[in-house]
């Protein structure tokens, strides 16, 4: 599967608007979806024709997204508001907005109920990678991510920032529409999270991943942040890394009813698309790595790429990691190619955040090109008597 020809119009594809909000859920969604209503638009139909490829009529489609209903409003009934504004505000269905936030278990239900007739799909790979204090050049916790995912989604992305009445305010870079994907807090705390599979997938229904991605970012500590990834129940698995920016980062390999730590060493975090806990390979099968292969050395890459710097890694350092070339079009960074389903596949964006500068820099389609957007965040960290002995 040989990458295809660049094609000019994605060379040249736009950075993510930023799209701006704030008050009370509802006003907050309302204001999103008229933003973004050419990108949610974009979003929805991308994902609809990919289900009703599947043969799902959109009646099916709206069965699947009300059974997450209740789940979601008994986790975060702000949420159900949120989303309802973004459909108002963009004129599209109610069950559309809820769709592009459960995409991930969506695409998988629908398959499910086709008696495991696949839909077309693949996986969203990414290759994230968190390097702590003591490791950078300037002594600031660095915190990144390539994520791979559907060539057209370059086209339906923006950055969000929210001036928040429920928490700290937030950055996050998501497909327009879902409440949040990867980003970072005005209390120091980033996310990002990567596609993980094991044979206890499916068996009852969770949160979905973007809305946990959400709460995280809604936390004004770091422990209720970790407690929402540790302990909210979740469809599939999923890898989701946390920081702050005083020098913390934690990679939670999460499968539905478990989650497993991988902490970092020598200062530094990378994880692709399989399991890397030996406790976590003790007990569940991995069935992803067979989708993503690639995910075998692409953490390796990165890794080898980075610790000849340790002590010294700058932001440039992390960007040169995470634009390797190795074996392309199977490599880090992923120009775009046809996938197992004859699909475009691509990394869509490369995230860059610097938590304690309040600093979020995105380049999409880095394949194609090295032009990043930076965004910003006006962080409302306390300082801790520790710092000094930490730096």
């Amino acid at each position: 599967m040989d990458s295809i020809p660049h094609d000019p119009d994605y060379s040249a594809v736009t950075p993510c608007p930023l799209v701006e909000v704030s008050g009370p859920p509802r006003e907050r969604g309302r204001s999103y979806g008229e933003q973004a209503r050419e990108r949610i638009e974009r979003g929805i139909d991308h994902y609809s024709a990919q289900l009703q490829a599947g043969e799902l009529s959109w009646s099916e489609i709206e069965a699947i997204v009300e059974r997450f209903e209740p789940t979601i409003a008994a986790y975060d009934a702000t949420f159900i508001d949120e989303m309802r504004g973004i459909a108002e505000g963009a004129g599209v269905p109610y069950a559309a907005v809820v769709m592009l936030n459960a995409r991930t278990e969506i695409l998988k239900l629908a398959e499910l109920r086709r008696n495991g007739q696949p839909i077309p799909d693949d996986p969203d790979g990414c290759t994230g990678l968190i390097v702590l204090p003591q490791a950078t050049a300037a002594g600031r916790l660095l915190h990144a991510q390539n994520w791979d995912w559907k060539l057209e989604c370059a086209r339906s992305c923006v950055v969000l920032k929210v001036q928040n009445d429920d928490g700290p305010d937030f950055l996050t870079f998501t497909e327009a529409g879902a409440l949040a994907r990867s980003g970072l807090n005005a209390a120091g705390i980033a996310i990002t999270a990567n596609y993980l599979e094991c044979d206890r997938d499916y068996q009852r229904l969770g949160v979905p991943l973007a809305l946990i991605r959400r709460k995280v970012l809604k936390q004004r500590h770091l422990a209720p942040a970790l407690q929402t990834v540790y302990a909210t129940p979740k469809s599939a698995a999923n890898n989701i890394m946390v920081s702050h920016s005083h020098g913390v980062a934690i990679n939670f390999e999460c499968a539905s009813d478990e989650t497993f730590q991988v902490l970092a060493q020598d200062g530094l975090i990378v994880h692709a698309n399989h399991w890397q806990s030996p406790i976590a390979l003790s007990k569940l099968r991995e069935c992803g790595a067979q989708k993503t292969p690639d995910s075998l050395y692409r953490d390796l890459r990165v890794r080898q790429l980075i610790e000849p710097r340790l002590g010294q890694v700058t932001r440039d350092d992390v960007k040169a990691a995470l634009f390797d070339d190795f074996e392309s079009p199977w490599s880090v960074c992923r120009p775009p190619r046809h996938s197992g389903n004859q699909n475009l596949s691509a990394t869509v964006a490369m995230i860059v955040i610097e938590p304690a500068l309040g600093h979020m820099e995105v380049c999409v389609l880095p394949a194609l090109n090295q032009t990043f957007t930076s965004y910003s965040l006006t962080m409302q960290v306390q300082p801790h008597r520790s710092a000094a002995l930490l730096g």
